[in-house]
C-alpha cells in the first residue's frame, strides 16, 4: 500500500535533478501513505516523472522499492495496492522463463506487462490498485485502477503539463497547479455528499474511474478512459445466468469463494488484523479469518457512550466466541470531535460522510498493533443489506401505480401542511413507512415523501432518495450539475428489478465515491492498509448470479451471507436492528460544535466567499437549532465544504 504520483511534459525541457526534486516534493505530501520508503524515476528526454511513496506490505526488502523498472526495461511503474493472486500469476511466468530477484508482487505486474501486454494482463490481476506504467519503447503512459475502485487516482492536465496522483494534494504541490473550484462539481457534492467520480473539487481535474485504463500517448491530448471490466455487465451476465443450484449449494460455493478471498487478503510480511462492528459483513470476515489462522486474530472496535451509536458490546461478544485477539476503544464525544479539523486534510476534497470520523479512529486504534486490516465493506451492496432498500421498494409499490399528474398533485398537497403540523396530529399516509419508523419525524418523512412523488420513473425517485440538497443550482452560484450515472437510464434498462437498480447503482456510484473513499483516507492517514474480501470481483460476480430469493427473506437481506456466517457464529450473536456507523452530529451541531459551524455558516462569510446563496443554509441552521428540523446531513455538507475551503481555498 502506497501512494504514487508524476507529472508528464516534453515541452517543459527540465533537467533530471529539476525532475526529480518536483515529482519528490510531490510525493512528500503523501509521506502518511508511505512512510517506510520513498522514490522516484525521471527521464528528462522524455519530459516525465515518477514519485513513490511506500507502506512496505509484501517483500520487506530493497527489491520491493519503488519506481521499479520490468526485467527487460521495456516499462517503469508506481504501483499502489495489492495484487492477491500474484503467486500463482508468477508460477505461470516462470514456466514462461520469467526469472524474479525478490518476492514482490509489482515485480510481477511488470512482468505480466512484460508478457502479455497491458490491456490483457490487467485482466488477469485480482486486486486493489492503482498504478501509472510508463512504456519506454512506445513513450506511452497508462493509468489503472482496481474494478471496484478501492484505490484512488487523480489526474488532469494544468497547461501542457498532465499531473497524476494518490491524492490531490500530490497534484497540487506541482509548481504548475493552477486551476479553479469546480462550481458543477460542488451542485453534486451538496446532492450526495461526496463528489461522483469522474469529477473532482477543481476544474479539469479527474477521478480514474473504477476497472478502467487510460492510455495516453500525448499529454496535451488525453482520450476517454477505457473499461476493462465492466459491473453493468457482470449484473446483466449474472441476473440472464443465475445461480441454479439448491440453497445449500449456494451456501458452500459462496463460503467457498469467500475463505478463498481472505486467505489471498492474509498474506502479508508484516502484522494483521481486521475491523469488527459485530454486525454481518465484519463478522463474517472475521469468522473466515480465524477458520485459517493458527492463532488468535487481532481484532478492534470503537465504542461510543452514547447507546444509539454504540456496537462496541455487540462485536465484543462476536470476538469472545471466535476467539479473537480483541481490542475495543470507548470514545468520549471530545476525542471523536477532535477528528473533524484533520478531515479537510485527510479528505483532499469536500466529504460529509460522518463515519469518516469512527472510520478514522478505528484505523488509528488498528495502526497501533497492526499494519494490514480486513474490512466487511460491500456486503450490504451485493447482498441487499441496506434498510432503504426495503423502504424505497415498498414506497415505490405504493405510489408508483399512481398516473404521474395524480403523483404531483399530492405532493403539492402534502408539502402545502409544514412538518411541524404533521407531527402534531395523525397521518393519514403514516401506513406509507414500515412501523419502525412511523412514529419518528413524521413531519420529515411526509415532507421527503412529497419532494419524491412527483418523480416519473423508480430510478429518479431512488436518486432523489438518496440526495440531500435538491435544487444545488440554486443554492451553489453559477453552477449546473453535470450528468451522473442517475442520468444515463440505459445503464439499468436491463435490470429490470427496482431492487436490483438500486443495488448496482450503489455498487457503482455510492460505494467507490463514498464507502471506499472514507476507508482509503481513514486508514491511510494513519498508514495502515485495509483490505476488504467481499470485493473480490469473483465474490461479486457470483453475488450477481444469486437469486434475490436467496437474499432477501421474510422482508430481512443477506440471507445467503448470514447462513455463511451461522456456520461460524450462532445466530444470537447477530440477529438485532442494523445500526449505522454513525455519530451524533445533529446533537453536537446544537452543543459543542454550534460555535465552530456559526462561524463557517455566518452570513457575511457566505455572501464574501461567493459559492452560496446564504438564504436557504440559514434557514435550515436556524430550524436545526431550535429543534424543530433535524437538518443535520444537510447542514454537515455545508460545513465540511467551508472547513475544507477554509484549509484549501
Amino acid at each position: 500500500m502506497c501512494g504514487i504520483t508524476g507529472f508528464w511534459n516534453p515541452l517543459q525541457h527540465f533537467n533530471q535533478d529539476q525532475l526529480k526534486a518536483i515529482a519528490k516534493q510531490m510525493s512528500q505530501t503523501m509521506f502518511h501513505r508511505g512512510p517506510d520508503d520513498d522514490g522516484t524515476w525521471t527521464d528528462a528526454e522524455a519530459g516525465i516523472a515518477l514519485g513513490h511513496r511506500r507502506l512496505s506490505i509484501l517483500d520487506l526488502s530493497p527489491e520491493g522499492h519503488q519506481p521499479m523498472l520490468s526485467a527487460d526495461g521495456r516499462y517503469v511503474m508506481a504501483f499502489n495496492g495489492e495484487i492477491y493472486n500474484f503467486l500463482d500469476l508468477q508460477k505461470q511466468l516462470k514456466q514462461k522463463g520469467h526469472h524474479f530477484r525478490g518476492h514482490s508482487d509489482t515485480e510481477v505486474m511488470l512482468a505480466s506487462f512484460s508478457q502479455w501486454g497491458v490491456e490483457t494482463a490487467i485482466k488477469q490481476f485480482n486486486g486493489m490498485f492503482a498504478f501509472a506504467l510508463w512504456d519506454r519503447q512506445e513513450r506511452t503512459l497508462y493509468l489503472g485502477r482496481d474494478r471496484l475502485g478501492e484505490k484512488p487516482l487523480y489526474y488532469g492536465s494544468v497547461g501542457k503539463t498532465l499531473l497524476f496522483g494518490s491524492e490531490l494534494k500530490a497534484l497540487k504541490a506541482h509548481p504548475d497547479f493552477c486551476t479553479t473550484i469546480n462550481r458543477d462539481a460542488l451542485a453534486l457534492y451538496l446532492r450526495h455528499h461526496h463528489i461522483p467520480t469522474p469529477y473532482t473539487i477543481y476544474t479539469g481535474i479527474y477521478k480514474l474511474p473504477p476497472a478502467s485504463l487510460l492510455k495516453i500517448s500525448s499529454p496535451q491530448e488525453i482520450p476517454q478512459p477505457l473499461p476493462y471490466w465492466s459491473a453493468r455487465i457482470a449484473a446483466e451476465t449474472g441476473l440472464n445466468q443465475p445461480f441454479t443450484g439448491s440453497e445449500q449449494e449456494a451456501i458452500a460455493q459462496l463460503d467457498a469463494l469467500l475463505r478463498d478471498a481472505v486467505s489471498l487478503r492474509m498474506i502479508a510480511d508484516v502484522p494483521l488484523g481486521a475491523f469488527l462492528s459485530g454486525g454481518i459483513d465484519s463478522s463474517t470476515v472475521v469468522a473466515l479469518m480465524q477458520a485459517q489462522s493458527n492463532q488468535p486474530v487481532k481484532t478492534f472496535s470503537i465504542g461510543f457512550y452514547e447507546d444509539g451509536y454504540n456496537e462496541a458490546q455487540h462485536a465484543k461478544a462476536v470476538a469472545q466466541h471466535l476467539g479473537t485477539d480483541h481490542t475495543e476503544l470507548y470514545v468520549t464525544p471530545q476525542e471523536a470531535m477532535a477528528v473533524i479539523p484533520k478531515l479537510p486534510t485527510l479528505y483532499d476534497e469536500p466529504f460529509a460522510d460522518s463515519s469518516q470520523i469512527p472510520t478514522f479512529l478505528v484505523s488509528q486504534l488498528a495502526r497501533q498493533k497492526v499494519s494490514v486490516s480486513l474490512s466487511g465493506d460491500g456486503g450490504d451492496e451485493l447482498f441487499c443489506g441496506y434498510h432503504r432498500y426495503f423502504l424505497a421498494r415498498n414506497i415505490w409499490q405504493k405510489i408508483g401505480w399512481m398516473p404521474h399528474n395524480m403523483r404531483q398533485i399530492l405532493a403539492s398537497a402534502l408539502s402545502s401542511i409544514s412538518p411541524q403540523t404533521w407531527n402534531l396530529g395523525f397521518s393519514p399516509v403514516q401506513n406509507l413507512f414500515p412501523k419502525q419508523l412511523s412514529s419518528i419525524n413524521l413531519g420529515d418523512k411526509i415532507n421527503k415523501l412529497a419532494e419524491i412523488l412527483a418523480f416519473a420513473n423508480s430510478q429518479v425517485f431512488y436518486q432523489r432518495l438518496m440526495s440531500h440538497w435538491k435544487d444545488t443550482e440554486s443554492l451553489v452560484i453559477k453552477s449546473s450539475e453535470p450528468p451522473t450515472i442517475f442520468n444515463d437510464l440505459s445503464k439499468i434498462n436491463q435490470l429490470r428489478d427496482f431492487t436490483h437498480q438500486m443495488m448496482y447503482l450503489d455498487t457503482v456510484s455510492y460505494l467507490p465515491n463514498d464507502i471506499l473513499v472514507k476507508v482509503d483516507r481513514a486508514s491511510m492517514g494513519v498508514s495502515l492498509e485495509s483490505r476488504i474480501p467481499l470485493l473480490d470481483h469473483r465474490v461479486v460476480e457470483f453475488a450477481w448470479q444469486v437469486p434475490l430469493s436467496l437474499k432477501v427473506r421474510n422482508g430481512q437481506g443477506k440471507w445467503l451471507l448470514r447462513q455463511v456466517l451461522y456456520q461460524y457464529i450462532p445466530p444470537s450473536l447477530i440477529e438485532r436492528p442494523k445500526m449505522g456507523f454513525g455519530v451524533p452530529i445533529d446533537n453536537w451541531l446544537r452543543g459543542s460544535l454550534r460555535d465552530w459551524a456559526e462561524e463557517l455558516l455566518d452570513e457575511k462569510r457566505l455572501c464574501q466567499e461567493g459559492f452560496f446563496n446564504p438564504q436557504p443554509i440559514r434557514q435550515k441552521w436556524e430550524e436545526h437549532l431550535s429543534g424543530t428540523r433535524n437538518w443535520q446531513y444537510y447542514l454537515w455538507d455545508v460545513i465540511m465544504f467551508q472547513a475544507w475551503l477554509q484549509k484549501n481555498g
